[in-house]
């Protein structure tokens, strides 16, 4: 299915923008080797930070229960570990890798993972002329379900690793591919949607060649 593991992160935050000020509330990443999760880091996070109360409301997050979780700087270097050098991705990913990048540098840190893969994208080039690629409601037209409630980071990267998997699995019944490399979705990101079909032929058809290349006399 991929032919490098992908891990797939999601941040609950307490608003849009670290450069204003917002911090990060609850993470989730998930490993994704082959064609299914194979380790998961979940944990709440305190950062000394107010929880607003349309945030709580929406997450279910409560200040009483960042005030009690584990602090970034025990959190973040573990996250940071856990990923390590492999793909990340994200659904609407610029999003969560400007929180992952805002509190590793708060504390030094410099994240290590290599490329970054944002479903969102990816589902408009794959699957273009939906009515919405909002994570919720993309996944209800795709037959992708929540497994708990949404907007918590664990639930959250778990519909988006299915929904990266369902699009690896697109990719491979339409166009060939074997496996997808984490590179292809990177490249496939900065596309334009019209150019997408016929870039994903030519790739197939070359990754074809690769592996069977023509016999010579």
């Amino acid at each position: 299915m991929f032919e490098k593991p992908i891990v797939m992160l999601d941040f609950e935050t307490t608003g849009l923008s670290p450069a204003c000020g917002d911090r990060i509330t609850e993470v989730a990443a998930l490993r994704i080797v082959n064609g299914r999760v194979s380790e998961r880091f979940v944990s709440l996070v305190n950062c000394g930070a107010y929880i607003p109360p349309f945030i709580s409301d929406l997450t279910g997050i409560s200040q009483a229960m960042v005030d009690s979780a584990p602090p970034v700087e025990r959190v973040l270097p573990q996250l940071l570990e856990f990923i390590g050098s492999d793909a990340l991705s994200a659904h609407n990913a610029s999003f969560d890798e400007k929180f992952l990048h805002a509190e590793a540098g708060r504390l030094g840190l410099v994240p290590g993972h290599q490329g970054l893969v944002c479903s969102l994208k990816l589902s408009r080039r794959v699957f273009p002329g939906l009515s919405s690629y909002k994570l919720g409601l993309l996944s209800g037209q795709l037959g992708i379900r929540f497994r708990s409630a949404a907007h918590r980071a664990e639930a959250d990267a778990e519909v988006a690793a299915d929904l990266l998997i369902h699009i690896a699995g697109h990719l491979g019944q339409t166009y060939g591919f074997g496996s997808v490399a984490p590179q292809l979705l990177v490249s496939m990101n900065k596309l334009s949607a019209v150019k997408v079909p016929a870039w994903l032929r030519q790739m197939a058809d070359a990754a074809r060649l690769a592996e069977n290349p023509p016999q010579t006399a």
